[in-house]
Parts: C-alpha cells; sequence; structure tokens
C-alpha cells in the first residue's frame, strides 16, 4: 500500500504490536471498611492492560524551487562603454523574466567592474527564482538562442523551501502515527477488545536523504528529470505508541 500527498509518495509501513502483559487485571476500590474488591464496569478500561505498536512509514517529494543564474561579460577600453555592453544584454535578460510572469522580488542581480591591464572588464550576475520548472526552461532555452556567447546560461539548481521540507517531516510522521493506530485497532479486533486514548507517542527514529531511489529511478530520464529525481528529498519516520485496551462493548438488545 502506497500513501501519496499532492506530490509526494509513501511506501508500505512495518509495525508490530504487543499486547503488554497486566499484573492486575482488577483494580481496587476500598469501601468504608476498607475491604472489598470491585470489577470495573464494561464501559471503563481496566489499568495495566494497554496495546503497543511501532508503525513506520516514509514520504518523498520533489523540490519546490529553481535557481537559474545567467552571467554577462564585456571586456572595454573604457568604462563607459563596457557599461553599455552589459547594459543592453541585461536589459533583454530582465525583459524576458517580467514577460515570462517572473515577479521583481525573484531577480538579483550583482554587478562588478574592475580594471585588467589596459581595459575594463565588466560582469553581471543574475540570479532568478522559478517556482514554475516549464517556465524556467522556456526562459533558459529561449536567452541561449536569442544571445551570444557573451552571456552564460547556467545549469539550473533544484531545491526545496524550508517550508516544503518541514510540511514533509510533519506528514510523515503523522502517516507513521496511522498506521500504528490501525495496527492497534486489528490486533484489538482479532482479540475482542478495543482500543482506548493514547498513553505515550514517541517519534523513535526519522531519516532523511536526497536523491533517487533504486525504484523511482528510471533508465531513459532526461537531464531535467535527472536532475529533479536526484534534487528529490526522501523523508522515514517510525514511531512507538501504547494505547490502552477497552473491553469491546456489546450491542444492545432489542426490546
Amino acid at each position: 500500500m502506497r500513501t501519496s500527498f499532492g506530490a509526494m509518495a509513501g511506501s508500505v509501513s512495518r509495525v508490530f504490536a504487543a499486547l503488554a502483559p497486566a499484573s492486575d487485571f482488577i483494580y481496587r476500590d476500598e469501601n468504608e471498611s476498607g475491604r472489598g474488591d470491585r470489577r470495573p464496569t464494561p464501559r471503563q478500561p481496566i489499568p495495566g492492560r494497554e496495546v503497543q505498536v511501532t508503525g513506520s512509514a516514509e514520504l518523498s517529494a520533489p523540490p519546490d524551487r529553481a535557481r537559474l543564474n545567467l552571467w554577462v561579460s564585456s571586456r572595454k577600453e573604457s568604462v563607459t562603454d563596457v557599461k553599455n555592453s552589459v547594459s543592453r544584454r541585461l536589459d533583454y535578460i530582465l525583459q524576458v523574466t517580467r514577460q515570462h510572469g517572473v515577479k521583481e522580488e525573484n531577480v538579483t542581480v550583482t554587478k562588478d567592474i574592475r580594471r585588467v591591464e589596459n581595459a575594463y572588464h565588466m560582469e553581471v550576475e543574475v540570479c532568478v527564482i522559478f517556482s514554475d520548472f516549464v517556465k524556467m526552461q522556456n526562459v533558459s532555452n529561449l536567452l541561449v538562442e536569442k544571445l551570444d556567447s557573451s552571456v552564460t546560461v547556467c545549469t539550473p539548481v533544484f531545491y526545496h523551501t524550508t517550508e516544503s521540507l518541514e510540511k514533509l517531516r510533519r506528514q510523515v510522521c503523522l502517516v507513521a502515527v496511522e498506521n500504528a493506530r490501525h495496527k492497534a485497532r486489528e490486533v484489538c479486533r482479532m482479540v475482542g477488545q478495543a482500543v482506548g486514548r493514547p498513553l505515550l507517542i514517541k517519534e523513535e527514529d526519522t531519516k532523511e536523504w536526497q536523491g533517487q531511489t533504486e525504484e523511482t529511478a528510471e533508465p531513459e530520464q532526461h537531464a531535467g528529470q535527472q536532475r529533479i529525481g536526484s534534487a528529490t528529498v526522501f523523508v522515514t519516520s517510525s514511531v512507538f505508541i501504547s494505547f490502552e485496551i477497552k473491553p469491546k462493548e456489546k450491542g444492545r438488545k432489542k426490546t
């Protein structure tokens, strides 16, 4: 059974369950004379009886951001000429990003100018952040096609935002808890009991890694898909939960 949340994929959970032995199945309620035992009513859980389960889950999420870097360079004998040369190309790059709906806050421009012998060398780095990978590829292809060798279009870098990673880590823990609770219900139903409230919930282990697994890797992927697969994050979580056991309520007889 695989679990998925949007672009996130889950794996088969591994769970074990144990019915914890009870030292005393009868709890004591002293009366006024200090003597007497009373068994709990069917609706009351018996103290000391619990079911302990562990559950695990694995989820994955592809990157949700791509960073495209471009370098514009020029070398001229005068400062004015080198600035004008770079500005024409820079203006075109910024125009293309605006036409593709890239917001201004997602574009960063860094300029550097220095003297090299008797000339001036200027470099401009443009960093563009995309959440739409198709749009990113279209911008990259267009700039490669329209601009000359003085502009370098770098290979895009795919990554996750902090928010998406935190969401993935929370979800995998919740899935592991749900798997453990489901197994506890199955175990108790098998022995004619019912699961009560949780007594202890503990995340015992969590692992996180980046890159394709053998199951997700495909031999005929394109370069872009391979980079996305390599940037995909996998997270596993293993939890331990102890539930109290309550007697299963008998159905009411029809009158």
